[in-house]
């Protein structure tokens, strides 16, 4: 399905009935990283997955979006379905969108899933590094992308006994279109600090990280935990940055409870 927000039109699943859960998904990857959690948490719950622009088969437009622009996109999709409170499920890129809609939006939230993400801006050695990886999209394409996302989306648990879920996701970073990760780049380069507004989250919050993942490690996730008022953390074992596709049995068990708290 589809809808248009801001000029833009962006592609989603609406499965289900209930309380509804909003998947945003990792960099550089789209919606379908989801399958798992639809094809469960849709049998009790109203699952929303949406293609963050530049994405799946969403609008990849080459310009300077923020991730505020992002967030609107997400509250788009809720006024377009009539939403007016809804759980965000956010995954790394899709944790900074949840942020920035935090921020703009905070009375649309029920609860948080914070996964495998940080609320930290980048470092200036951060900034560097996106800034390479986007010459590397520009003049090598999302091939190249791919072979060097690999093993920081992946722990080596499932690089070693995965090999389904590593070609998944090298297909995937492969389709996506240069111009929607560059302009994730710029967006994430550019966020910014959501540690000093991590205190003024009112609504549930469940963090999560995998025990594997390099890329934003342990001590971000228990840094967000710590600061957010009664957020509760979660580690996923043999699981690293993707750890909803490395250990989507432990992530949908977390998730389910978490969302059955809240009622």
């Amino acid at each position: 399905m589809f809808y248009d927000a801001n000029g833009i039109r962006l592609a989603y699943d609406d499965q289900g009935t209930g309380l509804p859960l909003v998947f945003l998904h990792a960099f550089p990857l789209n919606r379908s990283m989801w399958a798992p959690q639809i094809a469960l948490l849709s049998q009790q719950f109203r699952t929303i997955a949406i293609d963050l622009r530049g994405h799946g088969e969403s609008d990849a437009p080459l310009w300077d979006f923020s991730l505020d622009h992002y967030a609107d996109d997400v509250c788009a999709l809720l006024d377009h379905l009539a939403v007016p409170q809804a759980v965000l499920v956010g995954l790394s890129m899709g944790g900074y969108v949840s942020f920035a809609f935090s921020r703009k939006y905070g009375n649309r939230l029920k609860a948080l899933v914070l996964a495998d993400t940080r609320a930290q801006a980048d470092s200036p050695d951060g900034r560097t590094g996106r800034f390479h990886l986007a010459q590397t999209a520009f003049s090598q394409g999302a091939g190249a992308v791919a072979e060097i996302m690999l093993s920081k989306l992946l722990g080596p648990t499932s690089l070693q006994t995965k090999p389904d879920l590593v070609e998944y996701v090298r297909k995937t970073i492969q389709a996506a279109p240069v111009s929607g990760i560059v302009v994730d780049l710029m967006a994430m380069a550019d966020r910014s600090d959501s540690v000093p507004h991590l205190r003024a989250t009112t609504c549930p919050v469940l963090v999560v990280i995998g025990q594997e993942d390099s890329t934003t490690p342990l001590a971000d996730a228990r840094l967000m935990a710590a600061e957010i008022p009664g957020a509760r953390l979660a580690v996923i074992p043999a699981a690293g940055h993707l750890s909803s596709l490395e250990q989507p049995n432990v992530f949908n068990d977390l998730v389910k409870g978490f969302v059955e708290g809240l009622r």
